[in-house]
């Protein structure tokens, strides 16, 4: 599937048929891809948990408002966010790069993250969400739907995947074959209200 037909034809699918079985071929495939997803400073401070325990995906569905695609789905992903991956061993984000340009991108990146809390919830939450993005076309271009949840109680999942205190949640991810379609769109904005020219 190309590109535009995939971005046309994401939806979020809450059916998902319960039985399929995602081979891991194609989840290292889905993976791999989504590991070139962009991020600041090139910081990956993107961690994703892959919740596979049949029981514990159970309970995460009990707190995800009883929402089937939680259990039923090929593939649940929990995106989280590294709050300090910036400061984890930096060099290796750019371990491939130019002694010269190293010099430069690691004062820069600890002069942007450092004591700024904000601004690293803030990047968490971008980075997963772009990676969210390219796991959900990914997906699609290969034959895979899937459904971005943020209905669910964000402390109790948490608790349940063993959180560390200093990483976020940004959201959860089903990816499976579907069993219904989506709903039909509920009503998209015209181009002409969203995009602004130059200052509003």
């Amino acid at each position: 599937m190309d590109l535009y037909t995939a971005i046309e034809e994401r939806r979020a699918v809450k059916h998902f048929d319960a039985n399929h079985v995602m081979a891991e071929r194609e989840e290292k495939e889905l993976l791999n891809r989504a590991l070139l997803s962009p991020t600041s400073f090139n910081i990956q401070n993107w961690r994703l948990v892959a919740v596979r325990d049949r029981d514990l995906r159970q309970q995460v569905r009990e707190v995800a408002w009883n929402q089937a695609q939680v259990t039923d789905a090929s593939l649940l992903l929990v995106l989280c966010g590294d709050l300090n991956a910036w400061e984890r061993e930096p060099q290796r984000y750019w371990r491939n790069a130019p002694l010269s340009f190293q010099d430069f991108i690691l004062p820069a990146i600890d002069s942007f993250y450092r004591d700024k809390e904000q601004v690293q919830r803030d990047e968490a939450m971008r980075s997963c969400g772009i990676m969210a993005q390219t796991l959900m076309l990914t997906a699609k271009a290969m034959d895979y739907d899937s459904c971005p949840m943020v209905g669910f109680d964000f402390d109790a999942v948490g608790k349940l995947i063993g959180l560390p205190d200093d990483h976020v949640i940004a959201m959860m991810l089903a990816i499976g074959k579907a069993t219904a379609p989506a709903n039909p769109r509920g009503g998209q904005l015209p181009l002409q209200e969203v995009l602004i020219t130059d200052r509003f």
